[in-house]
């Protein structure tokens, strides 16, 4: 598939006033409201574009896979510091920009939008637009290339991304504590303020686990004043990353609530999995708005085998107006992946 064949689908569409359904290996399909439209399968259009690891930095089409990307990386000595979830083998590195998710070393590295350099973008009219570039200082104005990020596919058809990357970490292991919730949260708070290499942090019934990347003296440093056990950890921050930890079973709605990491424990039903040293918080419950506002965060209904309809917290009037002529400005037909964040766009 050619970049020309997607531009000239969007066209089509456009025209008919046809809904479009942007979509790559489909691993992030249950995230959001409903998909709808006529489905345009990204896959085709894949692979790395250039890459130069003395740079930091990769340029990969859409549907391009994320697992390869990373091997790629790997082989390297190089990853994608915001360790994005996959949640699936189809995974692409188009839907991963789209969902703008970060995994475990997100507290410490970054948020994905962080890492996002540039981008080819494919607008509800068909056009090709770049925007960024391949290094850090490169914006000038509005930086579209980051609000593509988590967009999830309502502005246009991220045909292309540049991303930073950064070497592996020479070193890395993790803790283990027992701890109740609030005690969890009092010491994830105070490493927090001091220059530890925590690189993931995650609280589950009663058992802390932390992991600390970087050079070896100041890891071995680290782990001697957190203290714990040392455990063999790598397939926990991957059960933890991909949601196939035993807290993600089940079938009550999986809520993702972003709240002050100084908030204390939030006394919800049904168990809590804590990230990011305190500043996520996983729930399953029917419904975490309330909880979520009361804590002065928001929440998002991550997984539902319910009807999906307002899986995000609704904006604020300013700030849907903000949306709507965005989205007019990007897709003025309205067709690519209509309502996927909100009703409104």
């Amino acid at each position: 598939m050619s970049l020309a064949e997607l531009q000239d689908r969007i066209r089509d569409a456009a025209a008919r006033g046809a809904p479009l359904r942007l979509r790559g290996g489909g691993s992030k399909d249950f995230y959001g409201n409903e998909p709808r439209g006529e489905l345009l399968d990204t896959r085709g259009y894949a692979g790395i574009v250039s890459y130069e690891p003395t740079e930091l930095v990769v340029t990969a089409r859409c549907g391009t896979s994320l697992t390869q990307l990373e091997n790629v990386l790997r082989e390297n000595g190089q990853c994608l510091p915001f360790e994005p979830p996959h949640f699936g083998p189809e995974a692409t590195l188009g839907g991963c920009v789209a969902a703008g998710l970060s995994g475990p070393r997100r507290a410490s590295a970054g948020a994905l939008r962080d890492f996002v350099l540039g981008v080819k973008l494919v607008d509800g009219q068909g056009r090709a637009m770049a925007f960024g570039g391949q290094v850090m200082k490169n914006v000038a104005g509005y930086d579209v290339s980051r609000l593509a990020a988590g967009s999830l596919g309502t502005l246009g058809l991220i045909a292309e991304a540049s991303l930073k990357v950064l070497p592996l970490a020479a070193c890395e292991l993790s803790l283990e504590l027992e701890c109740s919730e609030a005690e969890a949260l009092e010491s994830m708070n105070a490493w927090a303020g001091q220059p530890l290499p925590i690189s993931g942090t995650a609280w589950h019934a009663g058992r802390l686990c932390v992991r600390l990347s970087g050079a070896e003296p100041a890891v071995r440093a680290a782990a001697e004043k957190i203290g714990g056990t040392r455990i063999q950890a790598q397939q926990l921050w991957h059960d933890v990353r991909e949601h196939r930890h035993a807290f993600f079973g089940g079938s009550a709605p999986l809520w993702r609530l972003a709240v002050p990491s100084v908030c204390p424990p939030l006394g919800a039903p049904g168990g809590t999995l804590i990230e990011w040293s305190g500043a996520l918080r996983w729930l399953r419950v029917q419904d975490a708005r309330e909880i979520a506002a009361q804590a002065g965060g928001h929440a998002t209904r991550f997984r539902s085998h319910e009807k999906r309809e307002d899986v995000f917290t609704a904006l604020d009037p300013v700030a849907m107006a903000l949306h709507r002529r965005l989205k007019a400005a990007f897709d003025p037909a309205g067709i690519l992946n209509p309502g996927r964040m909100y009703a409104e766009v």
